[in-house]
């Protein structure tokens, strides 16, 4: 079987990749190894697909090469996929931050690509496990051939669309770092990004007890915060702070959650003092905080003072607690890694890849495009515009 070419993934990248080349009368054949396309983008969102962002900029996306990933994301643009969105009549909102999720369903998006799929004549083959890749350099008709479980493949175009680690039990699998590995091009390490943290500390036991509970706050690292809202749960800290923080997070640093990221808590429990004289600091802050947190927060900073009006604390003391309440620090053991992370950070290292194209610099012919690629966005709709543009500059050329 000869195709002019050949997508190695199913998923967002691969398919809109393949979308592009077809409709320029390319012969094009996809090959997903699981039984269904588009697994990720069916689960996205909670089943609605958080397909863009109104606000996609290069800042939001981490890569050991932050450039990279500017000409991809100018040449296909956020308004473009929501143009096409819209040619399909898929009803989609905004919700905050700019995020873009359908009003419907997440299978509405997978249908457009499906439909765009037929209308340029791609073929498509699920249950397909590609064995092993083997490159004809002094060929000049065919530059690859393909040993699948369908038999045989040719192709002078292969590009690599099988994303990265995260959630395995999505089909999730090595794949495309093995390729790139294959021929001579480097794999940044990887890990799990997006994740909820972990803990094995005594803040494991508090985070059970909160479990359910959520706050917004600013949540920290040394070197960058998220004011979002984080989820306790029975294993740690989960929540949109939480992920997004994951992502530059470093394995032994601590965390800060500032739980009060609107007001000055200082100011604020001092003017409760002369305004509320006879109010228990934990009703008071119960206001401004989910009850079940508040108990749990006078239990680790006034223990001993649970009953003491807000006129019997001295302005140290209450600044000293504001100080925790502005700071508390906490320290992950880990995250929930690839089981339950959105993304995969690192990757397929970005100078062995042409920006404009994804062609690797080193072997002709062959293309990384999506997860798989060292280029990794923010939670919001940024990575799945990353998978459209990066498809699509692929799908021009190849």
């Amino acid at each position: 079987m000869t195709f002019d070419v050949i997508i190695i993934g199913g998923g967002a990248s691969g398919l809109f990749c393949a979308i592009n080349a077809g409709q320029r009368e390319r012969n094009v054949l996809v090959l997903e190894s699981s039984n269904k396309l588009g697994k990720k983008i069916l689960m996205s969102g909670g089943g609605r697909c958080n397909f863009t962002n109104l606000n996609i900029e290069p800042e939001y996306y981490i890569s050991a090469n932050p450039h990279f990933c500017k000409s991809a994301l100018s040449r296909y643009t956020q308004w473009d996929f929501i143009k096409l969105v819209e040619n399909h009549g898929i009803a989609f909102e905004e919700r905050k931050h700019g995020q873009l999720f359908c009003k419907g369903s997440a299978k509405e998006i997978l249908a457009m690509l499906r439909d765009e799929c037929d209308k340029a004549n791609v073929k498509i083959h699920t249950h397909c496990e590609v064995t092993s890749i083997t490159a004809l350099e002094h060929s000049i008709e065919y530059q690859y051939i393909l040993n699948t479980s369908l038999g045989k493949m040719r192709t002078n175009s292969l590009v690599i669309a099988s994303g990265g680690l995260s959630i395995p039990k999505m089909g999730a699998s090595n794949f495309s770092y093995k390729i790139a590995k294959q021929f001579k091009i480097p794999v940044l390490s990887t890990y799990a990004g997006l994740v909820p943290f972990t803990f094995s500390d005594s803040f494991k036991d508090v985070a059970e007890r909160l479990s359910g509970v959520s706050q917004e706050v600013i949540l920290s690292t040394p070197n960058k915060q998220f004011k979002e809202s984080i989820l306790f749960t029975h294993r740690g800290l989960s929540g949109p702070a939480a992920l997004q923080l994951s992502s530059y997070w470093n394995h032994g640093e601590s965390i800060q959650i500032n739980l009060l990221p609107n007001e000055d808590i200082e100011s604020l429990l001092i003017n409760a003092k002369l305004h509320s004289p006879k109010v228990l600091l934990r009703n008071f802050l119960s206001q401004y905080l989910a009850k079940k947190l508040v108990i749990v927060l006078q239990e680790l900073f006034w223990p001993d003072e649970d009953y003491q009006l807000m006129t019997d604390f001295s302005n140290k003391r209450l600044k000293s607690i504001a100080a925790k309440l502005y700071a508390w620090e906490v320290k992950p053991s880990g995250t929930e890694g690839y089981r339950t992370a959105e993304v995969t950070m690192g990757g397929i290292d970005t100078d062995y890849l042409s920006s404009q194209t994804m062609e690797t610099k080193n072997q002709p012919g062959l293309y990384f495009v999506g997860e798989a690629v060292d280029v990794t966005g923010h939670l919001g709709g940024y990575n799945f515009q990353w998978a459209w543009s990066s498809g699509y500059v692929a799908g021009l050329i190849v």
